[in-house]
């Protein structure tokens, strides 16, 4: 029986992984698949309630409750804690050097810089984080990134992305390797960088959500070219010209 919430957790990423057969053909590119765009929007107004009466009070009391060093430090350990699952898919798209360097980097911040509060490994030896995700996995694999999704709590993301969050939850080692309530180390630092995150970009995220004509595309069109940038997709020179756009109205450049 003890073995039961692994064994739940394997079958919940085939499952994952099986999904995507229904958006392996639809491939990058340009532009946005959104084909459930009514279902998007509903759930894109939910979330930014949520944001409104939730998020930005909680991010506000944490900002102004907490130092701005320790706030980092907080960051910096939830980057620690993420990179065993980080060394994974590196291992996963066969970047040998990538998996070497988080690696490196997760010895180091965790024992010199104190379980990743501090950065001795980028700051002293050169080790700056190499970030990837199951998303980037499948990515690699040849699978499209499907249909463009607003998820509750969440927000913007795509089929293929939507897998890959899912997948994450269970490929980090540091969830079996510990117990509990050690265990709730990586999970609860994620959540207060996520929180200290939305403290840190308040103004950008303000703009975007509630001073925008239309939230809900500029927060898709957003998201799509970003993380198609990420992942080394071409990005047209319309969108790019879009996106600056974007940029300028959010910033007041």
């Amino acid at each position: 029986m003890t073995n039961s919430p692994r064994v739940m957790k394997f079958f919940a990423t085939l499952m994952a992984v099986g999904f995507l057969s229904a958006c392996s053909q639809q491939g990058d590119g340009s532009g946005h698949r959104d084909p459930n765009e009514d279902v998007n929007r509903r759930t894109h107004a939910f979330n930014v309630a949520v944001d409104r009466n939730l998020y930005a009070p909680a991010s506000n009391a944490y900002g102004k409750g907490l130092s701005r060093n320790t706030r980092r430090g907080i960051g910096r350990a939830a980057s620690n804690f993420a990179l065993p699952g980080r060394v994974v898919n590196n291992l996963l798209q066969l970047d040998l050097e990538g998996a070497a360097r988080n690696s490196f980097r997760f010895l180091i911040n965790s024992t010199l810089g104190f379980g990743g509060l501090g950065d001795p490994a980028g700051n002293d030896f050169g080790l700056e984080e190499e970030t990837t995700d199951f998303g980037e996995t499948l990515y690699k694999w040849g699978f499209g990134e499907g249909r463009y999704v607003e998820l509750p709590f969440v927000g913007p993301s795509t089929e293929r992305h939507t897998v890959g969050r899912v997948v994450d939850l269970f490929t980090n080692p540091l969830g079996y390797a510990l117990d509990a309530p050690e265990n709730l180390l990586s999970p609860t630092s994620q959540v207060l960088a996520k929180v200290g995150s939305r403290y840190e970009y308040a103004a950008t995220i303000d703009a975007l959500l509630y001073e925008s004509e239309d939230s809900y595309a500029q927060a898709r069109n957003l998201y799509l070219q970003q993380r198609r940038y990420e992942l080394g997709v071409d990005v047209s020179v319309e969108e790019t010209d879009e996106i600056d756009a974007l940029f300028e109205e959010l910033y007041g450049e």
